[in-house]
């Protein structure tokens, strides 16, 4: 019998998805979706490349998606779900659409603005509390991520020999 999850795994299991989304279209596999009480009401994932946007993290997509929604750039109540730790962008926006709480899977250990390198949300500056859960999910948060770069270090690798073959001719 499996143990029932807790309703932070099952939002992250759903960021996850939306993770793979990104994967799939050749973006940073990063997945997040903003839930109050109980009901999504925005979602989005990784895409600044497709887009030709660098503020298209999936925390922006699923703050942009929600607040059209909700017709309200502040989102009072809310939770983020997101599978890896968010960026300085990514926190900003989110104090500055008063989500309530941010979960996150993984940490981000070269620009991670919760815990890992600025730990934003507790600056004596911000003039919201956020409060943030790490580590949920996060091996398989971590795998996605990890997966996703190495199958484009290889890719580099087999186009770094190709072009070497043909250079050779």
């Amino acid at each position: 019998m499996s143990q029932a999850l807790s309703e932070d795994e099952r939002w992250m299991h759903h960021a996850l998805l939306l993770a793979r989304k990104a994967y799939e279209l050749g973006e940073v596999p990063v997945g997040a979706v903003i839930v109050r009480d109980g009901q999504v009401i925005g979602e989005g994932w990784n895409c600044p490349i497709g887009n030709h946007d660098p503020t298209a993290h999936a925390e922006v997509m699923a703050l942009r998606d929600a607040g059209t929604k909700e017709n309200n750039y502040r989102l009072p109540g809310s939770v983020l779900y997101v599978t890896i730790e968010p960026c300085t962008m990514c926190v900003g926006a989110l104090i500055h659409g008063r989500v309530d709480r941010v979960v996150f899977g993984a940490t981000e250990p070269k620009a991670g603005a919760v815990v890992s390198q600025n730990c934003l949300f507790d600056h004596d500056s911000v003039n919201t509390r956020v409060v943030y859960l790490g580590g949920v999910c996060e091996t398989e948060c971590r795998l996605i991520i990890s997966d996703f770069f190495a199958q484009r270090r290889a890719q580099k690798k087999r186009d770094k020999k190709v072009i070497e073959s043909i250079d050779k001719q």
